[in-house]
């Protein structure tokens, strides 16, 4: 196999990251200063009730920065979907300009849990009727190529109309209808001490589009 290479500004112009406390400190003018860096999910909670200590303070740094921000929550197997979706109310600012509220799928770093299909789709159902459009109709879902497969694919009716972010860090989506490719682990960057995500806008994707012409307009 052909050694993967990362997608070009060329191919890909509007790329960004994902970060949470994990990051430490931030120099986000100097991120804002690179031309992939143009947007930043950051963590605002967990389960039912907790918070990432860095995310108030990179939420506002990042704006200053001229940073377009997303939130993003981490959704464990082991809490209904309405006390997840409380915890992101009491966090999570409600912004004009950002980007939808994400909840991010994954086994790793969950609960020993593991939901069928119907229990998943419950559960997500819930925590959306539960923040009731607070951050826009439709969310953003990030997963892993086998998350997909497992719980969305021709399953996706039984769950929110939304982006889909995907994790792919060996090659390009194969999902037709990706938003967002996270596309590396182990990004360097000026600004971050350590590894980061990195992350790309789909070129197909326009729904979110329009917060960046927004922005360059500014």
């Amino acid at each position: 196999m052909a050694p993967f290479s990362p997608p070009s500004l060329a191919d890909y112009p509007i790329q960004g990251i994902d970060i949470s406390h994990h990051q430490g400190a931030i120099d986000w003018k100097m991120l804002a200063a690179q031309p992939n860096v143009r947007f930043a999910f950051m963590k605002a909670t967990e389960g039912g009730d907790h918070r990432d200590a860095r995310f108030a303070e990179n939420w506002q740094a990042a704006k200053e920065a001229g940073i377009v921000r997303g939130a993003y929550h981490f959704f464990t197997f082991c809490r209904p979907g309405r006390e997840q979706a409380q915890n992101v109310l009491a966090t999570v600012p409600v912004e004009p300009g950002t980007l939808p509220i994400t909840i991010d799928l994954e086994f790793t770093g969950n609960c020993g849990k593991i939901p069928t299909r119907e229990e998943l789709s419950a559960e997500i159902n819930a925590f959306f009727t539960e923040l009731n459009g607070a951050y826009g109709a439709k969310p953003i879902v990030y997963f892993d190529q086998p998350f997909h497969d497992q719980y969305f694919r021709g399953n996706e009716a039984s769950f929110p109309e939304h982006y889909l972010w995907l994790r792919s860090i060996a090659a390009e989506p194969s999902v037709a209808d990706c938003s967002i490719w996270q596309f590396a682990d182990n990004g360097t960057l000026d600004g971050i001490a350590g590894p980061v995500d990195l992350d790309a806008l789909c070129p197909a994707e326009t729904g979110l589009f329009r917060l960046f012409q927004t922005a360059a307009s500014k």
